[in-house]
């Protein structure tokens, strides 16, 4: 039943397209090209969303041996990913209902408990971006990899032999090491599930089982390494300009609960916050923040009293923190990806919070499990219809972007990334009022000035053009696009000496521009003879951020 709905649920979004880091780390990416050496494969571009990720390289490799730039074969390995990770969950929740701590509560009920609440988790919408975005792979290895640790403990736990569970889950671990960095709490929650659901003290889990815990230990350099060579300094950490991490975690109180309201009503969902206020004082979120405040202590003290709900509200909690804590990611104050397992927990303590409810009322067991059937499957048939509603706005690039900015008109990244897509389009007209759209809410944008000035030469706007690309290399000086596109401008301009200094700069910041090598030896060639124009490889918009 979980294959044939988690198929069912994500069949349409097999149509997707490439969208947003997809280009940069599929399209783009030479690296994935070549399965071999594995250590080139592996060297993602920096500043990209798999580096420092070496597992999601491989994949991503696997799949463009398999099928190229065929991008339903990179939809249908995400939607296999969360089918398999939905399994796992189901026979995690169901050995722990049965296991020592809950059978006598929840073991006559615990196969179905189990079942709804995977099938609730793996069709709700909140989910969706990690599945139909392809590069979001990130989240759902590293949620694989999570739940494969933990189900491989708890099988070494029963078994005579443990040994050989205890190498699978420290092997996937490591694993999911070489995902994601959220991945890094992952021997402190398996830890705390042993702990709570499998021994009676720390002492006992230490002697039972303390080889394995030195080897998840040790699966923290595999995250060290990754991050030591993923080259991603100039978006996340403590270093990252413009973002201080007490702005950071004061932002990330109204953030969770946004995470919360989306859980319980998924509506409306955006594929991208990049407008999420940053909150300057506490007093901007002491509401969130005292929200926050008391689910701390709620689970805390349940940890203390309730362990098994503890537990969950630790899965919850423990699974954010490296996203919605301290540590500034300025890309991305919000994303709803994060709640890929996080929500796992929201939705068992609402299954199984549900049943406890339903057996206070006074009715007989019959109709008690009758009723229970019926709003199950209200709600999985309600979840599944607006996920796959959901899937069709990942149809294509464009038609994501306009959601999120119906949904977020104010997202000047939107704007801008919609112009690119448009103007990619041939629709430069309408690519040319989200730019200005986008510098209206952010003037110093400067791609968008950038990308302004290219529409504006396709216009015949040669002066407007010049000035935009000027801007934004006033702006931003690396921008190897625009250094190249004002070269254009003024060798058409008949301004040769200025135009060959411009191709040289862009050929310096990126060699990878065929064509600015093309235009500076033509210039070169041609400068002598001053002719009356000068032939050149037109200007065009960067990449989509």
């Amino acid at each position: 039943m979980v294959i044939l709905i988690g198929v069912g649920v994500y069949h349409n979004s097999l149509l997707g397209q490439f969208v947003f880091d997809d280009y940069s780390c599929i399209v783009d990416n030479p690296k994935i090209r070549r399965p071999w050496p594995l250590w080139e494969t592996v060297s993602a571009p920096p500043e990209t969303a798999i580096a420092g990720r070496p597992v999601v390289a491989v994949s991503l490799a696997a799949n463009y041996a398999a099928g190229r730039l065929e991008v339903w074969g990179y939809h249908a390995f995400n939607i296999m990913l969360h089918i398999v990770s939905g399994l796992l969950l189901l026979s995690i929740l169901r050995r722990t209902l049965r296991g020592r701590r809950l059978r006598g509560r929840y073991g006559r009920e615990a196969a179905w408990l189990a079942l709804t609440a995977t099938l609730v988790w793996m069709v709700h919408p909140l989910l969706t971006e990690s599945v139909d975005y392809i590069i979001q792979r990130t989240e759902l290895l590293m949620g694989f990899f999570l739940l494969l640790t933990l189900y491989s403990v708890i099988r070494g736990a029963d078994a005579a032999h443990p040994q050989r569970w205890h190498a699978a889950a420290v092997a996937s671990c490591a694993l999911g090491m070489a995902s994601k960095e959220v991945m890094v709490v992952a021997p402190l929650l398996t830890l705390l599930y042993d702990r709570i659901f499998l021994s009676m003290s720390f002492r006992e889990t230490f002697q039972r089982r303390g080889g394995l815990y030195v080897g998840l230990t040790l699966t923290w350099l595999v995250l060290a390494v990754s991050v030591a060579t993923g080259a991603r300094v100039t978006t996340a950490g403590f270093g990252v300009q413009g973002l201080t991490p007490w702005d950071y975690v004061k932002t990330q109180c109204g953030v969770i609960l946004q995470y919360l309201r989306l859980a319980f009503w998924p509506h409306p969902l955006v594929a991208d916050y990049a407008d999420w206020p940053v909150a300057k004082t506490l007093l901007d979120v002491a509401p969130q923040a005292l929200a926050i405040i008391v689910l701390v202590i709620a689970t805390l003290w349940a940890l203390r009293y309730r362990p098994a709900a503890g537990f969950l509200g630790a899965w919850f909690f423990g699974l954010l923190a490296p996203t919605s804590s301290v540590l500034p990611i300025l890309t991305e104050v919000a994303a709803e990806r994060r709640m890929y397992l996080p929500l796992a927990a929201v939705v068992t303590l609402i299954v199984v919070g549900g049943w406890d409810g339903l057996r206070r009322l006074p009715v007989g067991d019959r109709w008690r499990r009758s009723l229970a059937a019926g709003l199950v499957t209200i709600l999985v048939g309600t979840l599944g219809w607006v996920t796959i509603r959901r899937n069709e706005v990942y149809r294509s690039e464009v038609s994501l972007l306009r959601d999120v900015i119906a949904k977020r008109p104010t997202n000047a990244r939107a704007h801008y990334n919609l112009g690119i897509a448009l103007a990619e389009q041939g629709k430069a007209e309408e690519a040319g009022t989200h730019f200005v759209e986008a510098l209206r809410l952010d003037p110093n944008y400067a791609e968008a000035h950038g990308n302004l000035g290219a529409v504006l030469a396709k216009q015949g706007k040669a002066e407007e053009a010049v000035d935009h690309y000027r801007r934004a290399l006033r702006l931003n000086p690396s921008l190897a696009e625009a250094h190249h596109n004002l070269g254009i401008a003024l060798a058409e301009q008949g301004r040769y000496e200025e135009a060959v200094e411009q191709f040289a700069q862009a050929l310096a910041l990126n060699p990878n521009i065929a064509q600015v090598g093309r235009n500076l030896e033509g210039m070169l060639r041609k400068r002598a003879s001053r002719p009356a124009a000068f032939a050149a490889d037109r200007s065009h918009p960067t990449k989509p951020e």
